[in-house]
């Protein structure tokens, strides 16, 4: 056994040894652990960037494509049956599609300093500088004197940032609801029968919304597992087969106003009762449609998968396209727009062009409105993302 030294007897002092030298250790002795100084002094890492994920990034692009081709359809669907059925089936899902993906990232959301930041600069700003902006191009590119600026009303596209902005801002209440679904499906429904909300905030289109954000906020990773099933990719194609004969249909005997989801049944002189079936079944077909959309998106790494990262930039900027070509009268007097070659040549144009508004170049060149800074508005513990 070891002897216990005196403790009254003071013990001879260790040779002195350099600082960069390593003190000897006894066998089986544990390394001695970095001082306080020496991990003050080591240089601090940066977290590792989180990975995106090629998936999501394939179906937002792949979703933003569609909402653009949907918009370059309606200036040249008047008169064709075929181009009015696709536009139907399209304006189904390709929203509802981005808003349950925008529903399902915006899960963690709380009230946080950081988060509310992000909040601000992420939406609500892109919201005031781009309905100013597409304010100001309606009155001097239409030649109208209807170019009012007002952030209250918002105009063309710019609806969903604001209902992103109340959207996000109320998904702690959803997060906390015991049947938040159920409780959304009833209040889109009550706005499908409320002509008086007005048109603030474009409320009306912000609520019968509502539940496609708040089915995202209730997903979790295995649900899009299954969606990815080889089972349910092939059900896809034939779904979508039967969605386009049935809107062919459909097509001269249905309002499209019912897509839109912006009016209630009496302000399309519709029976009140309609307001409700309508919702209900629109959010039964644009989920089955949703799911899909996304078992048909590529899971791997795309040539387009880098776009998925800059889609909030095609969405802003591909407006000003379509409506500075519906303004310069492109689609005037062109009868052979209408055809089906017409079709997809507009189809083509509007892929690529908000593609290219997609590229990592507009990103960077738009980051000072669609991602700023802006530490210098809140205070230090917001400034902490």
């Amino acid at each position: 056994m070891f002897h216990a030294p005196n403790v009254f007897q003071r013990a001879p002092l260790p040779p002195a040894t350099r600082e960069s030298e390593p003190r000897p250790q006894a066998a089986g002795q544990a390394p001695h652990a970095p001082s306080a100084v020496a991990v003050a002094e080591r240089p601090a890492q940066a977290p590792p960037a989180k990975k995106r994920d090629a998936y999501f990034d394939n179906a937002k692009y792949l979703a933003i494509v569609l909402v653009a081709v949907a918009h370059s359809w309606v200036p040249v669907m008047e008169g064709s049956r075929a181009a009015r059925a696709l536009y139907m089936v399209t304006y189904t899902f390709h929203m509802p599609a981005f808003i349950i993906i925008s529903g399902y990232f915006s899960r963690s959301f709380s009230l946080t300093p950081a988060k509310v930041k992000r909040l601000v600069t992420g939406v609500a700003v892109p919201y005031i500088v781009f309905e100013t902006a597409y304010s100001l191009f309606r009155r001097y590119a239409s030649g109208s004197s209807d170019g009012a600026i007002s952030l209250l009303e918002p105009w063309y596209l710019t609806w969903f940032l604001a209902a992103l902005f109340i959207w996000r801002l109320t998904t702690p209440i959803w997060q906390n609801l015991r049947h938040p679904l159920a409780v959304s499906l009833v209040i889109a429904v009550l706005a499908s029968l409320a002509p008086g909300i007005g048109d603030d905030l474009d409320l009306p289109r912000v609520l019968q919304f509502l539940p496609f954000f708040v089915l995202g906020l209730q997903l979790k990773p295995e649900h899009f597992r299954l969606v990815k099933r080889r089972e349910v990719r092939l059900l896809a194609l034939p779904m979508f087969a039967a969605a386009v004969l049935f809107a062919y249909w459909a097509a001269p005997r249905m309002q499209l106003g019912w897509f839109l989801r912006d009016s209630s049944a009496q302000e399309m002189n519709a029976p009140w009762w309609s307001g409700a079936v309508m919702t209900l079944a629109l959010f039964g077909c644009a989920t089955l449609l949703t799911v899909g959309f996304l078992a048909l998106v590529p899971r791997r790494h795309m040539w387009f998968t880098v776009l998925g990262a800059g889609t909030i930039c095609g969405y802003l900027l591909h407006g000003f396209l379509v409506k500075g070509a519906d303004y310069s009268g492109l689609f005037d007097h062109n009868d052979w727009l209408i055809s089906p070659t017409g079709l997809v040549l507009v189809t083509v144009a509007a892929s690529i062009g908000v593609t290219l508004l997609c590229t990592p170049p507009v990103r960077r060149a738009m980051r000072c409105v669609t991602e700023p800074d802006m530490n210098w508005a809140f205070r230090r513990d917001a400034a902490k993302i």
